[in-house]
């Protein structure tokens, strides 16, 4: 039997990209080699939440305790512990009843300590390029654990070709593609539910463009901005179209103002936080999703709407391309050009846009479960398994 590490930044009490692939990628390796054992190392859990990921074979080691001024470092001795402890055969109890096979850090900040592992003790390891975070590198460490991992997987063929471009000295063979994936049992296409028409004081009739993301300061990139900018153009068209932005974070106050500067108080609505309970619903709730962002890396969140059959509108200057299967699923715009986002969003809720399959929602969940369903997700990660951990080729 052999003996995988997993580190991970967080699964069970966070969702975002990150945590959501993290689980997907958790539950393939125990579905797809039940003869592995697994350690996960969580960094910010505490500890777990519900039942799907616990197996007999899985064990679960939380950082989350540590107070966030030195989690960092508490993370980094549990890491190195569970390496050490085998190796030099301590006398306390052992965490782990074997050395690892193999390492996978789902976020590159972990590399380098993998390849220092690595370089001490011969471990192989692989790492998750999600996107921003692996675009634009300059630190020399994480660079050089970039060349030395074993695998690199990449969520998405755009990330994978902007980390070659940008750093040469990573062997292309050593980077596969890995896409997202998602629930489509969550996700599936139903009328408008109206509790949330009464929620948000909107008609069954009304259109109703919906952006899902995290309104971080440093994610202003997702293109909720532009959808704003966009929105008096479109409501030339449609008076009565209503914009709802579901998310929390620290850009909040500046979009407030930037509402209130385009004199959109009355066709926009900030809904903050929606548990995942009532995500689904809230898809279900708009005529059209719309992200055109110039800095994502895949976006899950473009796949659970085409899920729940709406026309999906995407940027195309990042890994929406992928998502959106170069426009297979959905549409691509410039996400620099305000004027020709409102044009695209006119067209679709008109439905004028040229592109049949929009309008039909049975074909877009289909497409996008084949594409990036679970069993497809599943598929590729067996290649990845089963082929030799340290080789990368």
């Amino acid at each position: 039997m052999g003996v995988i590490h997993l580190w991970v930044p967080n699964i069970f009490e966070f969702k975002g990209g990150i945590q959501t692939y993290s689980g997907f990628l958790l539950r393939g390796i125990q579905e797809l080699r039940p003869d592995l054992q697994l350690e996960v190392f969580l960094k910010h859990d505490r500890r777990t939440v519900g039942q799907d990921l616990l197996q007999p074979r899985t064990r679960f080691h939380f950082g989350g305790h540590w107070p966030l001024k030195v989690r960092t470092w508490g993370y980094v001795a549990q890491l190195l512990y569970g390496v050490m402890a085998i190796r030099f055969r301590a006398p306390i109890r052992a965490v782990h009843r074997s050395p690892p096979d193999l390492i996978i850090a789902t976020h590159t900040n972990f590399a380098p300590l993998a390849a220092l592992i690595k370089r001490w003790w011969g471990i192989p390891y692989w790492a998750v390029a999600h996107g921003i975070e692996v675009w634009d590198v300059t630190d020399r460490r994480l660079i050089a654990s970039f060349a030395q991992a074993d695998r690199l997987l990449a969520v998405s063929h755009y990330s994978r070709d902007r980390l070659l471009a940008e750093q040469p000295t990573i062997n292309p063979a050593r980077v596969t593609v890995l896409p997202n994936t998602f629930d489509a049992n969550l996700f599936y296409p139903a009328p408008k539910p109206p509790t949330l028409l009464h929620r948000y004081g909107l008609t069954p009739q009304q259109p109703v463009i919906l952006t899902v993301a995290r309104l971080d300061q440093s994610q202003a990139y997702k293109g909720y901005d532009q959808i704003l900018r966009a929105l008096p153009q479109v409501r030339r068209v449609l008076p009565d179209v209503h914009y709802l932005l579901v998310g929390k974070g620290n850009d909040r106050p500046r979009i407030e103002q930037l509402i209130v500067d385009l004199d959109l108080e009355g066709a926009v609505t900030l809904a903050g936080f929606v548990p995942d309970a009532e995500l689904a619903a809230h898809y279900q709730l708009c005529d059209l999703f719309a992200m055109p962002s110039r800095g994502e890396g895949f976006g899950i969140v473009y796949l659970e709407a085409i899920a729940t059959g709406k026309p999906t509108l995407g940027g195309n200057q990042d890994g929406a391309i992928d998502a959106l299967r170069g426009g297979e699923l959905g549409v691509l715009v410039d996400p620099d050009d305000v004027g020709a986002i409102a044009q695209t969003l006119t067209a679709i809720l008109t439905q004028t846009y040229p592109h049949p399959r929009l309008y039909n929602p049975a074909a877009l969940r289909a497409g996008v479960i084949q594409a990036y369903g679970y069993s497809a997700f599943k598929q590729n990660l067996a290649a990845q398994l089963f082929s030799p951990w340290g080789s990368g080729e």
